[in-house]
């Protein structure tokens, strides 16, 4: 993994990224659901003999416990479809990513080890998780959650004329 950190100007002026960082303000739901695809992910790849290659062959502080899934090919088929969202990524998303989510570095080992402000893999982390569930949509690996309900002009919060309700 690389070490460096890029620069919030050098990052917004990057030509042909795909991300457009708050296109869609409802990513953040996302969040723990994609932290759990990449721990199946790092589990099922190590059980099938295979260092991701975001990882490249550094040495893990993550646990790696046994998982029982259904079949070889479903474990690769899995492992491999990350791995190509993953690549998808810029090089700093993926060394966040790769750091925190896979190694298990708190936040502010991964600023030391990367060479970044805390302030920057603060920020960066979670906008690196949304970009990357919003791959995980894209292709299928996640599902949409349902739409919120719309809101309804007609209701209102307030009880009926004269009547104080207390939330609590």
């Amino acid at each position: 993994m690389s070490s460096h950190c890029i620069q919030a100007s050098e990052w917004e002026g990057a030509p042909g990224l795909p991300f457009e960082w708050g296109a869609d303000p409802n990513l953040w739901l996302y969040r723990n659901r994609t932290l759990g695809l990449l721990h199946r992910f790092f589990r099922l790849s190590m059980e099938a003999g295979r260092v991701p290659s975001i990882l490249g062959q550094e040495c893990f502080r993550n646990q790696i416990t046994s998982y029982h899934v259904s079949s070889f090919e479903d474990v690769v088929i899995f492992v491999h479809d990350v791995e190509r969202c993953i690549e998808q990524l810029d090089a700093v998303s993926k060394d966040l990513i790769g750091r925190i989510a896979l190694q298990g570095y708190s936040q502010d080992e991964t600023a030391r080890l990367i060479g970044c402000s805390r302030r920057t893999v603060l920020r960066r982390f979670p906008e690196a998780l949304d970009e990357l569930s919003e791959i995980f949509l894209r292709v299928g690996i996640l599902t949409a959650i349902a739409d919120p309900p719309q809101h309804d002009p007609e209701a209102c919060q307030e009880g009926e004329e004269g009547e104080i309700t207390v939330t609590m």
